[in-house]
Parts: C-alpha cells; structure tokens; sequence
C-alpha cells in the first residue's frame, strides 16, 4: 500500500538516482498492429518492482516531446530509476506505464527536420492511434483495469500539448491528465475544455506545470487562467527551471506520487499560492533600466522578463521583435518571459489594451517614430569601445538655429574631442553624422553612445581628434504637398540636403574650429541616414571626401545602371577613387533579407565596377545598434588619419 503523502516543493537530492539495493522494475519494447497508421509500431512498457499477471493494475501513458521518441524519457529522464526509488519508499500506488512513439506515420523517427509540417500533423494522428490501436493492445496484452479511473496520460513539451489535447477531449478514457510544460500544439482554453461542468465531474486530477524561466510559460498559464475562471480543480506547479529534462523528471516524481489514489481538491492550491511567492528569477536587470528597477530582467541565455503592475488592464502585450501576451497574477502584476533576444539595442513597447506606451521599468528613447523604451542585451564577448572608461571625456553640446529652409528652429548636437577647450589654437576636421528612419538627431547621442567611442578611440590613438555634428534628418519644407512628404523618397530626400549643405556646414565651420575644405570632412549615416549620405555627398564631392553607410548606402533603381546613377559619379572610377579617400559599407549578417541584399548587391556593383571602398559584415547582429556602433567603431578609426 502507498502511503499518503505531503509532497515538497521540489523532487530531494538523489531522488533520480539508481539504488542497486532496491528492487526494481522491467522496461521492455513491444510491437502493436496500428490500423491508424498502416504499420507495426514500437511502444516501451515499464512493468512495476514485484510484478504478477495475476494483479490488475492501472497505466500511465507517458509521451515524449518534438524531438524525440519512445525512447527520449528512457534516455534523459530514466523513469524506471525514478519510479523504482519512489516504489521503495511506498510512494506509489502500483502502475504500468506505457511510453509510445507519438509521432504516429510510417516513418516515425525523430530525423530530419522535426518541424516539418507533416511529422507536426503525426503528433495529432496520434490521438487516434493511441485510442483504437495501442490502448486496446495495452487492455488485450497485459493484466490492466479497463475503465477511466484508472488510465491517466501525460507527456513533456509536445507531449505535454498531447497529454492536455488528448485527455481532456477524451473525458471518457482519462481520469488522470497532465502537462510538464507544454508546447504550443496546446489547443486554446475554450477548445480544451468547452464545457466546463463536465470536466468538474469526470476528472479527478489536472495537473500542469512548467519551469519558471520557460519560454513557453504562457501556454500553461492561460490554461491555468481560464481554468481558474471556471471554478476547475487542477495544479498549477511552477518551478525552478527551463524548458528540459530536469524539470520533467521533477514533475514525473512529483505527479507519479498523486495518481490513482484518493484526491483532495483542497490540496491543489498549496501549489499556485507557494509558487506565486517564490515566483523569482535569476539574471541581471538591464543597463537601460530605470534605477533601481529588477525588471526588465535578462536571463542568462538572452531571454527577457517583463513585469508591469496594471490590476485594471484587461490585456497587457510586450513588444519586443515580436509580440508577447502578458499573464496577471492575483496581485495585478503582469509578467511575460520572451524568447532569446539578440544581442544590442532594441526598441520595444508594453502595449496595454491595444495602446502601445512605454514601460515605465525602462529608460525612453526616440526612435520607433515617437518616445520608446530601449534594452541594451549585453554582447557575449567583452568589449568596451563603447563603454564609458578612466580617459579624457569629450563634450555633446547642443546647438539651436533658426532654418531659412524650414521656416522652423532646429536643433543639432556636436560632440567635441576632450583637448577641444584647451587647445584653443588647433582646428579640427568634422564628421557628419545621421541617425536612421523613425530616429532623431538624440539617437547618435543616447542609442549609439558616439561620445564613448569617439572618447575611447581618441585616447587609445585609433582616431584622429574630430567634431562630430549630429542633424535631425528630417526637415519639412512647409509648402511641400503632405502626400509627397509621405512617401519613401520625400522621407530621404526633403529638404535636409539643402539644410545640411547650405545651413548646417557654413555654420558649424563659423560657431566651431574646425578645418573646413572636403578633406577634411566626412559623412556617415545609419539606414534612412546611410541613404541620405549618398545621396548629399555624391551630389557635393566638393565638400566631402569621406562617406560611410551603414546598413544603407547607395541605392540603385531596378533597370537602371550604376555607371548611371548619382549623376554619373562612378562612371569614372579613376576619378572617384582620387577625390573619395574612403567609402565604407556596413550591414549585419541577421538583418532583413531585403536591407542585407540591397546593401549586399551596391557593394558588389561598386566592386565590379571598380570603385574603392571598405565593406564590413557584422557577425550575428540585425538591423539594430549594436551592427552600427561597430560600423562606427571602424569608420572613424579610418578617416583623417
């Protein structure tokens, strides 16, 4: 007879180790005829410690996830070792349980691509297997009670999606259901469960759990959600961990120990109450959080958590690359747990009842076309070119100016190197540097942090003391049309060449020491500013001799030639290359296929046609800061040298 017992928190040290003292159980494989499927399959049965034919006993059909088989809990999970030890310390009511291929085709091996849309569909075709071919074979085969009560499922990841699809649409064959952190092919709540009363009175436990730290929480919470809404007895375990084998085993021990045999109701909530209190995560809160502030959190695999209290809110989302559903706690406190997150800078908003607004956790920045919040994901490797150090620190001032052009006060930034203010008698060369599409000119400034680079650079001796002017690139001409304002090339073009040739330079040369023929002046620009940079200088070879675009550079029309564009300057390749000292193109390897292949294919254009220029591809960044921090990096390390 087991015994009745209290379970802790967590499975104790040891409790999935082999006890060579203790008796033990069988693991055999066997082959049923699946009339579903058209073929012979395997199934691995685990006969309990001091099995007799002569006994009935109940089963457990414990299932496997995507990218396994039958035989994935036997080699990560070992049941047998952790059921045995439980069978020793009379824990366990006596069971048979049955680990089948839930991949049910003809070819059920877990090769090639897992995800393949017809080996996802086999894990569905499962269902049908398992109820009119294995559990016949099963009742047929071994000495086993036929009736609900004493048949349970339950499974891991994909599995676990199967264990609650499966068990809960079939409340006629399983009393017994449980999911170890199930996978997205989880049906949503109403789906399950379309009727709640009949679940009250058919099951006599649910039971779902999932490792705190799992990306794929939120499938479990919002069953727990609506099943707490419909008044469901179920266990929600959330517990230490991710998304592997050792939470699993940890709900195996901890779920074995409760089937078939007397359930108390009352006792399930211990779990969600405890869990809600202890409900913490390990990881270092972000650098653009606000201080003080845990959350937003970066966990150490790059996966981030949200928390935001919003007790009235009725649906709260985190948009961060994509968009995540948040899940409220009894206290009002709404969390979401993303997947991993690239390394760098990025832009992301908490969207409450479908209003995007900015995390108040979280630092704001311009970009995204209005104020956002940002996350710096820490790079996986030490560097610190951008990172404030012990040298001579330059200055960002601020600079205000009344546009002819604009009809409007404008504003731009200028850093100055740190001997600016004591040598009094030295000139100094100027880079022009644009942000990108839905920035400003605080984007350089806050997001890029150029006054770090600049100040590391200079007094490493990597890079030349400079000015570097940072202009809004976008400047409305009041009496343009607002639809051509609107489109692609009004966003580029504007009136911002006009501005920066004829307004921003001639005073930045007047206010500032600076040198001011064309070699000794460049332009650079991010995206939208990449762009605009081909666009003003090609156009201006007599002010500039250095020109950098990253992850935006030239852009040449379908049909047309390079020999033809911008007014023919790479016609002459001798010519140009004699007038630009430098033309740099950057773009990282993860951006979007169509920025990298635009950005790609000018490069080899120039290439073919014999321009000079210095190509760079930054490994595993996308179309985000961190890519043009870099680029920066290496482009003022190769100017006025």
């Amino acid at each position: 007879m087991a015994k009745s017992q209290a379970l802790n928190e967590t499975a104790p040290v040891g409790f999935d180790q082999y006890q060579p003292e203790i008796a033990h159980g069988n693991i055999d494989t066997v082959t049923y005829k699946s009339k579903t499927v058209g073929v012979e399959r395997e199934t691995l049965i685990y006969t309990p410690p001091n099995y007799k034919e002569s006994e009935k006993y109940p089963v457990l059909y414990l299932l496997h996830g995507i990218g396994g088989d039958q035989f994935e809990w036997l080699k990560h999970g070992h049941p047998e070792v952790i059921l045995d030890n439980l069978y020793a310390q009379q824990k366990l009511e006596p069971m048979i349980v049955v680990l089948p291929n839930g991949r049910a085709m003809k070819d059920d091996r877990a090769t090639g691509n897992i995800f393949d849309s017809v080996k996802v569909q086999a894990f569905a075709t499962f269902e049908q297997d398992l109820l009119k071919d294995l559990i016949p074979f099963i009742e047929k085969k071994y000495p086993v009670y036929k009736d609900k009560d004493h048949r349970a499922i339950a499974g891991l990841s994909m599995g676990g999606g199967q264990s609650l699809n499966f068990g809960l649409g079939n409340l006629d064959t399983f009393s017994w259901v449980g999911g170890f952190s199930s996978a997205p092919n989880t049906k949503e709540p109403k789906a399950l469960l379309p009727k709640p009363d009949m679940a009250k009175k058919k099951l006599k436990l649910l039971w779902i759990s999932c490792g705190k730290s799992d990306n794929l929480i939120n499938f479990s919470q919002r069953t727990h959600d609506y099943l707490k809404k419909h008044d469901i007895p179920h266990i929600f375990y959330k517990e230490p961990g991710g998304h592997d084998f050792k939470v699993w085993k940890n709900d195996l021990y901890m779920l074995s120990q409760l089937l078939f045999k007397p359930v108390n109701p009352a006792f399930f909530g211990s779990y969600d109450i405890a869990q809600i209190e202890h409900n913490e995560y390990e990881g270092t809160p972000a650098s653009t959080n606000i201080s003080g502030r845990k959350y937003p959190l970066i966990l150490e695999d790059n996966r981030v958590v949200f928390r935001l209290k919003a007790p009235e809110a009725k649906s709260v989302q985190v948009d961060l690359m994509k968009k995540y559903d948040m899940i409220k706690n009894e206290e009002g406190v709404w969390e979401a747990v993303t997947e991993p997150v690239v390394e760098g800078f990025h832009y992301y908003s908490i969207i409450i009842d479908g209003v995007p607004l900015v995390d108040p956790a979280s630092q704001t920045f311009y970009g995204m076309g209005r104020m956002a919040s940002g996350i710096e994901i820490p790079e996986n490797v030490q560097v610190d070119y951008y990172q404030p150090k012990e040298v001579p620190h330059g200055q960002i001032v601020q600079m205000r100016y009344y546009s002819q052009k604009t009809k409007s006060w404008r504003r731009a930034f200028v850093y100055t190197p740190p001997e600016y203010g004591s040598q009094t008698d030295r000139s100094y060369p100027v880079l022009y540097l644009q942000h990108g599409g839905g920035e400003d000119e605080t984007g350089w400034p806050n997001q890029g942090k150029v006054d770090f680079i600049l100040d590391n650079m200079i007094s490493s001796g990597e890079a030349q003391p400079m000015l570097v002017v940072m202009e809004n690139g976008y400047a409305i001409n009041p009496e343009a049309k607002p639809e051509s304002q609107a489109s692609f090339s009004g966003m580029l073009a504007n009136e911002f060449p006009q501005v920066l040739v004829e307004e921003v330079i001639p005073m930045v040369d007047k206010k500032f020491r600076t040198i001011s023929d064309r070699d000794h002046r460049a332009m650079a620009g991010l995206s939208m500013g990449g762009f605009q940079t081909f666009l003003i200088t090609t156009d201006n070879l007599d002010k500039f001799a250095y020109i950098g675009g990253f992850s935006g550079g030239g852009f040449i029309p379908e049909g047309e030639d390079i020999n033809s564009v911008y007014h023919g300057v790479f016609a002459n390749p001798k010519d140009f290359n004699t007038k630009v000292k430098l033309m740099y193109l950057s773009i990282g390897t993860d951006e979007p296929e169509r920025m990298y292949q635009s950005v790609y294919s000018f490069h080899e254009k120039l290439k073919n046609a014999g321009i000079d220029h210095k190509y760079y591809e930054s490994p595993g960044t996308s179309h985000e800061w961190l890519t043009w921090r870099r680029s920066l990096h290496q482009f003022v390390t190769s100017i006025f040298q």
